[in-house]
């Protein structure tokens, strides 16, 4: 039992990443609809038209949240990531910049 375990484990895992990229548009599109019928549940009970606007806002809204969050998720992941010295690419790109040393054109 312990190898099945362990041998899942990578399975199961880019898997649970790919549904999260995925919710990410999947929530943006159920925000929008729960607004359209949030809207359209608003005008038919007010017979107010422009209610409807206000309802597909509010989904609009929540949609742009979704992407922020997504984001702000990412950012702070991407932050971690980059404290890494195994991932610290400008650093040496900076380093070897002032290593080098500018001769200007080089005549053959």
């Amino acid at each position: 039992m312990a190898e099945d375990t362990q041998e899942q484990k990578p399975r199961i895992k880019p898997i649970i990443e790919a549904a999260d990229s995925l919710s990410l548009g999947i929530s943006m599109v159920v925000a929008v609809l729960m607004g359209v019928g949030i809207g359209y549940l608003l005008r038919r009970w007010t017979d107010i038209g422009w209610l409807f606007w206000v309802g597909v806002g509010i989904g609009i809204a929540a949609a742009l949240l979704n992407i922020y969050k997504a984001y702000s998720k990412q950012y702070k992941e991407f932050e971690e990531l980059a404290k890494q010295p195994r991932y610290a690419i400008k650093k040496q790109l900076d380093d070897k910049e002032d290593d080098e040393e500018d001769y200007g054109e080089k005549s053959y």
